[in-house]
């Protein structure tokens, strides 16, 4: 743990022991940086992560409180964390996609209970102002430029793209980055460029089943390594996994990686950047959620460690701002000509008006303040989520607790089929996302990951409780 996360835990369990009770005064930043020996930046990033647990708040000119209404889990023993996975040694042929696609074609109906979405709730995002900015940008539009948006893309959104990886501490030449319709396409390219049929590519242990969709429609095969649910994909295993067979790429997800939520320690990031430069093995990096983080700063990508070119480091604006507008990115090293390439011989390029209204948005300033208040009710509602689990759930229930995103993983009793629950749920009106799609092998069949970042949904903590309910019916046989 970081020394500000130390300082919050020991706040924490005072609060969560009774020794602060709602309404006292939390100890000030000067006495709190005199009586442990840190710095006052420090206590202050403790007090904004426990403010955005929902633990503290702030009132102006008078330093900081315990909140009145502390969030469910206060004082509750939460569930344990599920166990690190352990994957087959061996390559997969895979072969996901038509229980993916029976899952999710089963979750479109807008009356369902979105436990099972892959995105959070709309009324989080601006999508007034994007409008106003699609507007705006569009009036002020060289019609030549649309000429010039061809690949690589937009010329000031790309601008705006660099300076946010140097504002953040990654040095990234704007040269390498190129516009994608949304992240999914970057992901896609960046493997077909350095991959060919037949090849095998790491995936982490549960993986993103749109990973598995990828590999399976360019014929590769899985090679799945072990990982831990708080500190993602297993180093070691990684080490001998790249000894034991002639892998083409990694596709991984250093930070809240979907669906376990891990997030990979500074170090380790370095760690795995220098391994695979060690083999000479290119990392697609998908990064969607690394800007929906709790604590006080945005962990690094990997890419931010990467010397050689091989990290391409895949994000978008889909998850943070702009759903629908299908803006994404990669910075891809070494492969930036061959990506580019591939893009304009599949889609040409991205949309120009979506391009325009990133571009006008991030130039009129304010991203950061929707962003702290996205943080803010992400993490809120997951201790509304976390509460629900704590009671309501069967007994043996594990579940994660990631430090940014929106997803839960939920490791139930062995005897639970996640299959069997997610039709139940779907019978009742609520979507869940079974564990079975989020593996080449369909393993993880009592797990779920469960979406809680829909804080408007009425009926989220009725629905996470029935879920509860069916869950521990099943439990029993």
């Amino acid at each position: 743990m970081k020394r500000y996360e130390r300082h919050a835990d020991a706040i924490a369990q005072l609060i969560h022991s009774g020794a602060l009770r709602p309404g006292d005064r939390v100890p000030s930043v000067r006495e709190a940086s005199r009586t442990r020996g840190i710095s006052p930046s420090t206590v202050f990033e403790a007090y904004y992560l426990l403010e955005a647990q929902g633990l503290i708040h702030a009132r102006p000119r008078s330093g900081y409180y315990v909140s009145t209404h502390l969030p469910a889990t206060a004082g509750q023993q939460p569930p344990a964390e599920p166990l690190p996975s352990q994957p087959a040694a061996g390559s997969t042929g895979v072969a996901i996609s038509d229980l993916v696609f029976e899952v999710l074609g089963s979750a479109r109906d807008r009356d369902l209970v979105p436990l099972g979405s892959a995105f959070p709730g709309l009324e989080l995002f601006p999508f007034e102002r994007l409008a106003r900015c699609l507007s705006s940008g569009m009036r002020k539009l060289d019609p030549w430029s649309i000429v010039q948006s061809l690949p690589p893309g937009d010329e000031r959104l790309r601008q705006q793209i660099a300076l946010r990886y140097g504002l953040h501490g990654t040095a990234v030449d704007m040269g390498e980055i190129i516009i994608t319709n949304g992240a999914m396409e970057a992901l896609n390219l960046c493997l077909e460029a350095v991959t060919r049929p037949g090849d095998i590519v790491v995936v982490e242990s549960p993986t993103f089943y749109a990973a598995l969709q990828a590999l399976e429609r360019l014929n590769l095969k899985a090679v799945e390594v072990a990982t831990h649910p708080r500190e993602g994909i297993d180093l070691a295993a990684l080490a001998e996994a790249l000894a034991r067979h002639p892998v083409k790429a990694c596709w991984l997800m250093p930070s809240f990686q979907n669906p376990l939520g891990s997030l990979m320690p500074e170090e380790k990031k370095r760690a795995l950047v220098a391994l695979l430069a060690r083999h000479q093995v290119p990392l697609i990096e998908d990064d969607v959620y690394g800007e929906l983080h709790f604590a006080p700063e945005r962990p690094p990508p990997a890419k931010a460690f990467d010397t050689e070119g091989l990290v391409m480091h895949c994000s978008s604006f889909s998850k943070c701002l702009a759903p629908g507008y299908r803006v994404g990115w990669v910075a891809a090293g070494r492969f930036a000509t061959a990506v580019q390439r591939l893009k304009l011989m599949t889609t040409l390029a991205a949309a120009t008006p979506s391009q325009q209204a990133l571009s006008e948005y991030l130039a009129q300033g304010g991203y950061d303040r929707h962003l702290r208040q996205l943080r803010r009710s992400l993490a809120r509602q997951q201790e509304r989520a976390l509460a629900v689990i704590a009671r309501h759930f069967p007994a043996g229930t594990r579940v994660s607790r990631p430090e940014g995103g929106y997803f839960l993983w939920v490791e139930l009793p062995p005897s639970v089929d996640a299959l069997t629950l997610h039709r139940q749920a779907l019978a009742l009106g609520i979507s869940l996302a079974p564990g079975q799609i989020f593996s080449a092998d369909q393993r993880f069949a009592h797990c779920v990951r469960i979406n809680y970042g829909h804080p408007a949904q009425e009926r989220f903590e009725e629905a996470l409780t029935t879920v509860g309910r069916l869950a521990g019916e099943l439990a029993l046989g």
